[in-house]
């Protein structure tokens, strides 16, 4: 199985919003109580959890949590009971609001959904923040980038697995044409291809693009584009030829150097736990020659790190 969290064998929600309850009240809080919890049942029997416990003690476990933990900790903590498509939703608005943007963010989770998952955080981002994702993200980036992530937002990406591999070919030639079979480049028609096409048939496409250009799409990408319309095709592109490694590489970056991005960390960790996280440390190890394990506790420490590792484990 390529998850890292199973479902939990005999899960009793109402036992474990008990054992949440008591490891909350009074003074102290248990955090190993909490880890155990949050780190072996999946992210589904979590809602169920939560559900319990607002029945049993009429109390909103996600404000308990917010209330007892601090830190990244907490931000892991209530990552893990909170439903993934509100999850997604209020990251895209955290990455839009305030100053700045972060697009990385933004590429990252609607270049790796479903078109069911994004026309969710869709709706869910309209029903938290009474706003219009597309309008939010037209608002906040501009140019070809842009049209990018509009083109993403619409969720109607093909999802058919068969290949027909003439048409398949012919969209190699026309990316070549569009980029480095020309003076500049026709963004336009990669926007186009990249993103209406279906996964199936765009790695036989990039397949065909190797034979063309004599390299991969990826080398045609950074060398024909720059800037956040150069890191939105590359993850596009990357995300389709092996999803696995595209997290890989999104974890490597948030902890190599100075400073972690715990942000980017606790949200992959958390979301992909339930999905990949055993293909991803294996593209991880295979790419970086260390183990993601060995990443996270090198930068992080105490109940938050417990916490990544349990997730990964």
């Amino acid at each position: 199985m390529p998850a890292t969290v199973h479902p939990f064998p005999n899960f009793k929600p109402n036992e474990d919003a008990e054992r949440l309850r008591k490891a909350m009240k009074g003074l102290g809080t248990d955090e190993k109580v909490l880890t155990e919890i949050a780190g072996t049942r999946t992210r589904q029997q979590l809602i169920e959890v939560a559900l319990a416990y607002k029945t049993q003690f009429g109390q909103d476990l996600i404000e308990d949590l917010r209330s007892e933990t601090s830190g990244n900790y907490r931000v892991a903590l209530l990552a893990r009971f909170t439903h993934p498509i509100t999850y997604d939703a209020q990251s895209l608005r955290e990455a839009i609001k305030g100053l700045g943007t972060d697009e990385k963010e933004l590429i990252e989770i609607l270049s790796t959904r479903t078109n069911e998952e994004i026309k969710g955080i869709r709706a869910e981002y309209h029903r938290l923040f009474n706003r219009d994702l597309e309008k939010d993200i037209i608002g906040d980036t501009s140019g070809h980038f842009r049209r990018l992530l509009v083109s993403l937002v619409q969720g109607n990406r093909d999802e058919s697995t068969q290949v027909d591999i003439a048409a398949a070919t012919a969209d190699a030639e026309a990316l070549y044409k569009a980029g480095e079979g020309r003076w500049g480049t026709d963004e336009s028609k990669f926007n186009q291809i990249l993103v209406s096409r279906s996964v199936a048939h765009l790695r036989v496409t990039f397949e065909e693009y190797t034979k063309i250009a004599k390299h991969d799409i990826l080398v045609a990408i950074a060398r024909e584009f720059s800037g956040d319309i150069k890191d939105g095709m590359l993850a596009v592109a990357t995300s389709i030829i092996h999803l696995p490694t595209f997290f890989a590489e999104r974890l490597y970056k948030s902890m190599k150097g100075l400073g972690t991005d715990d942000k980017t960390l606790v949200r992959i960790v958390v979301t992909r736990a339930d999905i990949d996280m055993s293909e991803i440390k294996e593209a991880f190890n295979t790419k970086y020659g260390k183990s993601l394990g060995s990443f996270i506790s090198g930068d992080t420490s105490g109940d938050y790190e417990k916490l990544l590792l349990r997730l990964i484990a």
